[in-house]
């Protein structure tokens, strides 16, 4: 089964009204199966302060403010209800992360289907209640926590009664380096927490998605700009229209590739179909009996299995039998 494509709109919107609806109308042309927004304010993150502790020290963003950061990437929460209306009128699921209870009351105003927690928000363990509690699927991102963490974050949701978890895995370094990506760690989330597993990728490219395919992964999320030439905070590590739709392409053909657990039926069914099984090889009358001279063994596969010939041979016919005709159950006696 082929996992479910999100689209990562998060701040490619570049405060754009416009352009986040277009992205959306983009995201569902190219075949994505949804898109997702973050509900949040940047004071609901952090302070609105110049100290040096608020200050990104490497990496992409090293220099920036995180109180600034945010507030070029947050999606104003008067779009929230614009945007989920397009998304519904066009048939493309949208969807959020929230990061504080007052997101999740708007986001639950609206009808969100589905909710992730983004990986620094996993040891935010009453915010990770609230959302499990409205009983819809709930997507933790493993980013940089510990395992113990992980395992905290699991049980909050099932205490309350949602066991409807995919846990992702995420490297939070942006954009993500493929000798940190371990996607191979999704067989172990996998194993150890009884959970179903997807991406969220921040490498370059879709290598990475495509591998966690065939890992196994129930969900990909990839960030998706339209144009990179639009630039913006999280461009770097975004994917464009072409590059978002060759992904698709790939991750669907290797999910096609890789094909059912349980083929063995199918495929035999079709074969069998070709196989060999017993014909009259001559007329044959009611009460003559069958022997190596008017019985073969032939293609299709329309009379009895050849294995029952020795079965058949020297017992009488029950009815008048012409050329070509397959021996069936109740033809013999």
């Amino acid at each position: 089964m082929s996992p479910l494509i999100v689209a990562e709109l998060s701040a490619n919107h570049n405060q754009d009204f416009s352009l986040a609806l277009e992205s959306i109308k983009v995201a569902k042309e190219i075949g994505a199966d949804a898109i997702k927004i973050q509900t949040y304010t940047p004071s609901c993150l952090t302070l609105d302060s110049q100290n040096e502790d608020f200050l990104i020290k490497e990496g992409l963003w090293k220099g920036e403010n995180l109180y600034s950061l945010y507030a070029k990437a947050y999606t104003p929460f008067e779009w929230h209800k614009p945007l989920f209306e397009y998304a519904k009128e066009i048939g493309i699921t949208l969807f959020s992360t929230p990061f504080s209870l007052e997101g999740l009351e708007l986001l639950e105003s609206l009808g969100c289907p589905m909710y992730k927690v983004a990986s620094f928000e996993l040891t935010y363990l009453d915010l990770i209640k609230h959302i499990a509690s409205t009983n819809k699927p709930i997507i933790l991102s493993s980013g940089m926590a510990t395992d113990e963490e992980i395992g905290e974050a699991i049980r909050v949701c099932r205490s309350v009664g949602n066991e409807d978890i995919t846990l992702l895995k995420c490297t939070s370094s942006y954009p993500t380096p493929l000798d940190e990506a371990h996607l191979s760690v999704m067989k172990t989330f996998e194993s150890k927490w009884g959970v179903k597993v997807g991406l969220s990728d921040h490498t370059q490219g879709f290598l990475a998605p495509v591998i966690a395919t065939s890992l196994g992964a129930s969900m990909i999320e990839k960030h998706f700009i339209i144009d990179k030439s639009l630039g913006g905070v999280d461009s770097a590590f975004s994917l464009d229209k072409i590059e978002f739709e060759e992904m698709i392409k790939y991750v669907r053909n290797t999910a096609l590739a890789l094909g059912d657990e349980d083929y063995q039926n199918s495929i035999e069914d079709k074969k069998r179909e070709f196989s060999r099984s017993i014909f009259a090889s001559k007329a044959i009358k009611k009460g003559e009996v069958f022997s190596l001279e008017n019985l073969t063994i032939k293609r299709p596969n329309k009379g009895l299995h050849p294995r029952f010939l020795n079965n058949v041979l020297g017992k009488r016919a029950t009815r008048d039998l012409d050329f070509a005709t397959p021996l069936k159950n109740g033809d013999f006696e």
